[in-house]
């Protein structure tokens, strides 16, 4: 089992920045994908940013969704097992609760889609104002 637990989220105005943070604790060697995910209200979970963890070639590569590159930025500290989302400029369209999600073994080929994550946070709420 793996445990997610995010941290960092909080009110900006536009323009601002916020630093997520997703610590991982249990099983966590296992783990191919880690990201974020967003979701507003009324409207469907969607990926952000995320990386891939696992030891050996591509480790590190990353994946944004179109409205994040640029802007946001996803990183690993693997001695501390966590996972940060660096997010700059922020707009009121950012404004969701953000999760941290991880992926074992089997790893995807589709790295920003939600439904093939089996590990989650329980979320943060990032509000942006204008």
């Amino acid at each position: 089992q793996v445990q997610l637990v995010e941290s960092g989220g909080g009110s900006v105005q536009a323009g601002g920045s916020l630093r997520l943070s997703c610590a991982a604790s249990g099983s966590t060697a296992s783990l191919s994908y880690m990201g974020w995910f967003s979701q507003a209200p009324g409207k469907e979970r969607e990926g952000v940013a995320t990386i891939y963890i696992y030891t050996g070639l591509g480790r590190g590569n990353t994946y944004y969704a179109d409205s994040a590159k640029g802007r946001f930025t996803i990183s690993q500290d693997n001695a501390k097992n966590t996972v940060y989302l660096q997010m700059n400029s922020l707009k009121p369209e950012d404004t969701a609760m953000y999760y941290c999600a991880a992926v074992g073994p089997a790893g995807t080929w589709k790295p920003l889609s939600p439904a093939v994550y089996g590990y989650w946070g329980q979320g943060t709420q990032v509000t942006v104002s204008s």
